[in-house]
């Protein structure tokens, strides 16, 4: 099995990088650090109409109809750039929306015009097809009409006004805006049973992807620092305590993109191991991305800890990241009870 990248693939890469340079630089996160809502409404608009939220969604729904590899590349794509916004719920939700039969709203999602924000159940709880209950943090809901709510039996599509008296949180991302509400009974607008589509672990992956993502530009990040920062006369990464972290770090990087592609053809194509596959893809890039992330700061001294540098943009990130579609020991504890793979 071939996993690089086509040219298609490669290209969509740098359409996508070339208009995150452009409209969404990282500087633009510090700028909306006290702003209600993380992202910039003209900017999530122009992003939508490149098929940045509908990259998988089937052509008759509005989409492009690309597989989850390629949507699993574009999502690593945005965690290198440190996109802001519901990338992850609003792609998800589309994908409900549409094939619920609610062609209106999976238009207005993929259009950038109605924003669906993500719910995770903490604790105790219930996600079915009816409605839901129990403690939930949200992620991204500002501004939101539409909350996903992910279970490993199916997704639901929940009206944000069904979450009452939300309690906004810190976000140690300040790339993302968090908040919890206590839910006693809300309905849900529309259901997607796992059987019919898999959300839970598609949401696996593409939260693997974002991981693999942070892993690889952090690894960049330090390499480029290695060669440039000299002193005493001659680069850091001359030392060999450098040229090991950096080493360590790219064959991090490496192997959870491995994965995480691996994981995406398995889900996609519907494999008995599918499950393994995506817990490994998330277990893998949750620990490639923090350890690089740790690792970064450190290879770049005391200016890696200073806040006007990104590395600890890319730290949080990870953390936030690493804590969606299942807690990091649950995730392990999945994969273990999955059995051997195929």
């Amino acid at each position: 099995m071939d996993l690089l990248p086509s040219q298609d693939q490669l290209d969509l890469i740098a359409a996508a990088s070339d208009f995150l340079e452009s409209r969404l630089p990282i500087e633009g996160i510090r700028q909306r650090a006290d702003d209600p809502s993380a992202v910039d409404p003209d900017a999530w608009r122009e992003g939508a109409e490149l098929g940045l939220l509908t990259l998988g969604l089937d052509e008759e729904y509005g989409g492009s109809g690309r597989l989850l590899d390629d949507e699993a590349l574009l999502f690593a794509t945005l965690a290198e750039h440190l996109a802001p916004g519901p990338y992850l719920a609003s792609t998800l939700g589309a994908r409900v929306a549409a094939q619920c039969g609610d062609l209106p709203l999976a238009t207005a999602i993929g259009e950038g015009s109605t924003l669906v924000g993500l719910a995770e159940l903490r604790g105790d709880g219930c996600i079915g097809p009816d409605s839901i209950k129990g403690t939930f943090d949200l992620i991204d809901h500002a501004g939101a009409a539409y909350l996903l709510v992910a279970s490993r039996q199916g997704t639901a599509l929940v009206r944000a006004t069904q979450f009452p008296d939300i309690g906004d949180l810190p976000s140690a991302d300040p790339g993302s805006r968090l908040a919890t509400a206590t839910v006693d009974a809300a309905t849900v607008s529309h259901w997607l049973p796992a059987e019919t589509d898999p959300l839970w672990l598609r949401g696996t992956v593409l939260a693997a992807a974002g991981l693999a993502g942070l892993a690889n530009a952090l690894t960049t990040m330090s390499t480029e620092h290695a060669k440039l920062r000299v002193q005493f006369g001659r680069p850091i990464g001359v030392h060999q305590a450098i040229k090991h972290a950096c080493a360590d770090m790219a064959v991090a990087a490496d192997a959870s993109r491995s994965q995480m592609l691996f994981a995406a053809v398995c889900v996609q194509s519907g494999r008995e191991d599918a499950a393994f596959q995506a817990y490994a893809a998330k277990a893998v890039a949750t620990k490639a991305a923090i350890g690089n992330g740790a690792a970064t700061i450190q290879v770049h001294g005391g200016m890696g800890y200073t806040y006007e540098h990104n590395a600890h943009l890319y730290l949080k990130r990870a953390h936030l990241l690493a804590h969606l579609f299942g807690e990091p020991a649950e995730v392990l504890a999945e994969l273990l009870d999955q059995g051997a793979p195929q």
